[in-house]
């Protein structure tokens, strides 16, 4: 009525002159009357066919409207038989135009109604009720037609029920035909679905009925009455599922289309059917079905397995064992129709998150197949198939022919949406972790740049920058395009950037991460400037410090039984910590600049107690950065003031070589300006400890035969640890941490080097970088000292601790 009433308001309001003759106004003398005295018009617009103004809502303009109609001749009058007789017609027409306006089935063919409307722009108020009304006339026949259906089925619906129980097929067959027919009308649906008899009867059909006609009547109902609430649980309590389950492979195309629906309907909304519909054996038929090509329906079928799939490992394993990864990777693969594919992502994605589907999938080819559709223009399929090769990106860390995934990658690194970016920089962070081809294939295609500039566009969001600066760690060690890398980070503003994540409020994870990349960009000597002047020393020495704090607390509290060493800080070991700081100091202690800045932070104290730590991997780096200090005849006294020369002593014996070489040459630069006796006490200590026994080194002064095949250069770097005493992780029983947001899928731990799961050649910094020992005066005279063996010079085998995605 409402909307009557404002259309009605809003004619009158333009002019009396639109409704008058349908409106009760009186006689026609009194009409004629109010036109004439009003000056409307002089024609009523049936003869002449003039139109009229709009007049004017403020009134203002009612002088100018009448001079305008006089100017124009609008007062050339009609007689009063003339004005009579049009009154006369409209008043007995009234009845028929408000007929043809609600009732126009009712008109005998061929009357004319003459039309009251002056302008075509509005209509009259005899128009305007006719849509409203031909709404109501048919909401009232609805109504009644409804009631029919209704009633209809209530009567019919015992009658059927015994037909479809019917021993004769032929019966049976007709009687689910006519159920079928009384679904498809709402009344009659609702009638059926409250009837469980019905169902129940409906389910026995589909299940004892070999007849094609039957089956189709019964499943069709089925579906229909799926599109119910009620329905479905009425379904679900007849014992439907198995029933649909058992039509998955007829070989009629609308059975099976009837079928899969209500099922999906069924998994969709009604409690109980995931388990109904594994116990029935669903799974199996779904991924059977995935062989077929119609691609809505194998979009349904997708959909069907991700809704039984998610969060039930069960259900996984039953897909994989079905061979179900390689079909839906073929569907990955070979068709374009954007539903399916997002369907198919959505269950490749939860299979991902599975241990034992996730390897299955990338031998499929399931990396290649997903990054086929990275450039498309749907959102939401991109972002499956990135969340999809984010959880398969460490089982892939071997897997070739990625070079297209990651230059697609580091392309949407440039994305704004953030979900997609942390995927894209999790994906790089893994597939370049221990694999020279896909390190240098990233450098080619401008990685290091877009992983920087995402970086600093990425603020205080970890999520992002953790394995940004990760991947960054990788791309700048042990391949032949490390050194761009290490000098790109610094043409792109990075270095400053990197040391201020040193900073709170970086959680730990990425604390550790960042110091790895800063021990790699120490080694390029270009960059030993500006890591100092944006304060990256200061830093590394503070984190130390509190590290070295934190485990020497532990440690006490520890021999007093109240609690393990070993805790964890949000996945991070605080001996981590201790190592990569140390570590990345040793390589910046190589400048002399940076040796004196180290001097002055009076941390070499820590250094020497480190010395005695029980961790193989912390007394090499401890050794190892004493050594470079012991360069400068400063650094050497400070290092012998504070006690060093006994545990150094007691490292020569190490089975460690590294350790013990580094022992030697730091004992050996202590010596410079001591007496000859003492000396040559020194070169017989030195070369005992390095020529005792068990002959660590060979008569050539060059490795033994087992550490050339460790680190000889064509073994992959995994075989790198595959022996020796632990590391920092496996020494400790340390849990692998695990980056939250990724649907807690671990970050690659096979290629996690410091603690490969059994430690390696005794420790993570596998060979040291060049060292100058022969730098003594030459006037020393040491006995045998030309046989002192050099440390080792392999720059790639170096700290394989920081080329790993923890």
């Amino acid at each position: 009525m409402s909307y009557m009433q404002a259309n009605q308001n809003r004619s009158i309001s333009h002019g009396n002159y639109q409704g008058g003759p349908d409106l009760p106004m009186g006689s026609a003398k009194e009409q004629t009357l109010m036109w004439q005295q009003n000056s409307y018009m002089g024609d009523s617009g049936i003869h002449s066919g003039a139109a009229t103004q709009v007049p004017s809502l403020t009134g203002k303009e009612d002088e100018e409207m009448e001079l305008l109609d006089l100017d124009q001749g609008y007062l050339q009058g009609f007689t009063q038989e003339q004005v009579d007789e049009m009154n006369n017609q409209l008043n007995q027409t009234r009845s028929q135009r408000v007929r043809a306006a609600m009732f126009p089935e009712t008109l005998e063919e061929g009357i004319e109604i003459p039309s009251t409307q002056f302008d075509s722009q509005h209509q009259t108020a005899v128009q305007r009720l006719a849509e409203p009304s031909q709404m109501l006339k048919h909401a009232v026949v609805n109504l009644i037609n409804y009631q029919d259906d209704a009633d209809l089925a209530t009567r019919a619906i015992p009658e059927l029920i015994k037909l479809l129980n019917d021993e004769d097929q032929v019966v049976v067959s007709q009687a689910a035909m006519m159920v079928h027919q009384l679904s498809k009308k709402e009344a009659s649906r609702h009638a059926i679905m409250n009837s469980p008899q019905m169902v129940a009867a409906l389910v026995r059909a589909i299940s004892n009925s070999n007849d094609l006609e039957t089956t189709k009547g019964a499943v069709g109902t089925l579906h229909k009455l799926s599109h119910h609430r009620q329905g479905l649980l009425a379904i679900f309590k007849s014992g439907g599922i198995p029933a649909l389950v058992k039509l998955l492979s007829s070989p009629v195309e609308s059975v099976l289309f009837y079928a899969i629906t209500t099922l999906h309907n069924l998994l969709l909304h009604q409690d109980g059917s995931k388990m109904a519909v594994r116990l029935a054996g669903g799974l199996q038929k779904m991924v059977a079905l995935l062989q077929r090509n119609n691609v809505k329906f194998l979009a349904i079928v997708t959909d069907c397995l991700q809704i039984l799939a998610y969060g039930n490992q069960e259900s996984k394993l039953i897909i994989l064992a079905s061979q179900g990864p390689i079909e839906l990777v073929r569907i990955m693969r070979s068709y374009d129709y954007e539903k399916l594919l997002w369907t198919t992502s959505r269950v490749l994605k939860v299979l991902s998150v599975c241990s034992s589907n996730k390897p299955a999938i990338v031998e499929a080819g399931g990396m290649q197949a997903l990054a086929m559709h990275l450039g498309n223009s749907s959102q939401r399929l991109v972002q499956n198939c990135l969340w999809t090769l984010r959880n398969l990106s460490d089982a892939a860390t071997k897997v070739d022919g990625l070079e297209g995934l990651l230059q697609s990658l580091v392309q949407v690194l440039a994305s704004s949406d953030v979900n997609v970016v942390t995927c894209a920089a999790g994906i790089l962070s893994n597939l370049t972790c221990n694999n020279q081809r896909n390190k240098v294939t990233v450098c080619q295609v401008g990685g290091v740049d877009a992983l920087v500039r995402t970086i600093v566009n990425a603020g205080d969001r970890e999520e992002i920058t953790e394995p940004a600066v990760c991947a960054l760690r990788h791309l700048t060690s042990r391949h032949v395009e490390a050194e761009m890398a290490q000098n790109a980070v610094r043409l792109n503003y990075g270095i400053q950037i990197i040391v201020k994540l040193l900073n709170p409020p970086s959680r730990w994870p990425l604390v550790k991460a960042v110091i790895g990349l800063i021990r790699n960009l120490a080694l390029c000597p270009a960059n030993h400037a500006p890591l100092r002047e944006h304060g990256a020393i200061h830093h590394l020495v503070q984190l130390l410090m509190r590290a070295f704090q934190d485990t020497q607390r532990r440690a006490s509290v520890a021999s007093s039984g109240n609690q393990p060493s070993g805790t964890y800080a949000d996945g991070v070991r605080m001996e981590e910590i201790v190592e990569g700081t140390v570590g990345a100091l040793h390589i910046l202690a190589r400048e002399s600049h940076n040796r004196a800045i180290i001097r002055q932070q009076s941390v070499i104290p820590i250094f020497v107690q480190l010395l005695f730590n029980d961790i193989e991997n912390i007394q090499r780096v401890a050794a190892g950065v004493l050594c470079e200090l012991a360069a400068d005849k400063e650094g050497a006294e400070m290092i012998e003031q504070e006690g060093a020369t006994a545990p150094l002593t007691e490292l020569l014996h190490s089975r460690n070589e590294g350790v013990a070489t580094y022992a030697a040459a730091v004992l050996f630069r202590m010596s410079e300006d001591k007496p000859q006796d003492y000396k040559k006490r020194l070169s017989m200590e030195l070369t005992n400890s390095l020529f005792r026994e068990e002959n660590l080194w060979n008569a050539d002064l060059g490795m033994g035969p087992d550490l050339q095949d460790i680190l000889s250069p064509d073994q992959p770097y995994d075989n790198l640890y595959g022996q020796g005493p632990p590391s920092v992780h496996s020494s400790h029983g340390g849990r692998p941490y695990q980056q939250q947001g990724y649907d807690q899928i671990p970050i690659d731990m096979q290629g996690l080097d410091i603690g490969s799961h059994g430690g390696g050649n005794g420790s993570t910094y596998s060979a040291i970088d060049a060292m100058d020992v022969g730098s003594a005066d030459p006037d020393l005279n040491f006995d045998h000292i030309e046989q002192l063996p050099t440390p080792p010079q392999d720059n790639n085998q170096v700290a394989a601790w920081y080329d790993t995605d923890l």
